[in-house]
């Protein structure tokens, strides 16, 4: 009997969960409208799309791969980027690293690798000393990391980081930001769909991506 309580609850839990889909999402629900919306640097129909993270957050690990399986799906409809949130101001050590792997042209070959260093292999990547430590030990040349890591392009991009995450009104992560004028996340949704289970919410949360990046792609 027990078994079937739980049984049934979870099949309720499910069919919710599934009403609840935002695949309509609405403005001051399952996404913000920017008041000022900011540039953007797609060109043609595509629309952009930018991915704000951290690497020490566990939710943008755990979202990672359906945000790379969505990314797929979009294709060419879609130039994406990241930006790294500078969690301890204008020189954080994470932001720091993706910035110079960015640089180096090897950001999304990495990206996997210094999530796993962070919550699989609990590595603390939170030091300048620790860092430049870990990607001479994972194939990069040290010399030529720290020439770009202390090169002025990186520098500046890295002090301009809090002002960008101004300007978008970001104040946690993951978030995502389209088109430069609709932000939307997991927790926004959350208030939508109402689930505990996190697969469940960033599903969601991707179906609202689909919805926006189609509703951006209407106005090119």
């Amino acid at each position: 009997m027990r078994s079937l309580r739980f049984a049934l609850l979870a099949t309720a839990l499910a069919a919710s969960t599934a009403f609840a889909s935002p695949t309509d999402p609405k403005s001051g629900v399952e996404y913000v409208t920017l008041a000022q919306p900011q540039p953007v640097q797609a060109t043609g129909k595509k629309v952009e799309v930018i991915e704000f993270f951290m690497y020490h957050c566990p939710h943008c690990n755990a979202l990672e791969p359906q945000l790379e399986q969505w990314v797929k799906k979009q294709g060419g409809n879609i130039q994406f980027k990241r930006v790294h949130l500078p969690f301890s101001g204008p020189n954080d050590p994470e932001a720091h690293l993706y910035l110079t792997l960015e640089a180096m042209g090897k950001a999304e070959e990495f990206q996997s690798k210094v999530f796993k260093a962070w919550h699989v292999d609990h590595q603390r990547l939170n030091t300048d000393a620790a860092i430049i430590d870990w990607v001479a030990k994972n194939g990069i040349d040290r010399n030529k990391f720290l020439e770009v890591w202390n090169s002025f392009g990186v520098m500046t991009k890295l002090h301009r980081l809090p002002q960008i995450t101004t300007d978008y009104k970001v104040d946690g992560v993951p978030t995502v930001i389209i088109d430069g004028k609709y932000q939307t996340s997991p927790s926004i949704v959350y208030n939508s769909v109402k689930t505990t289970s996190e697969p469940v919410l960033f599903q969601a949360t991707l179906q609202v991506m689909d919805a926006l990046v189609a509703k951006a792609a209407k106005s090119k």
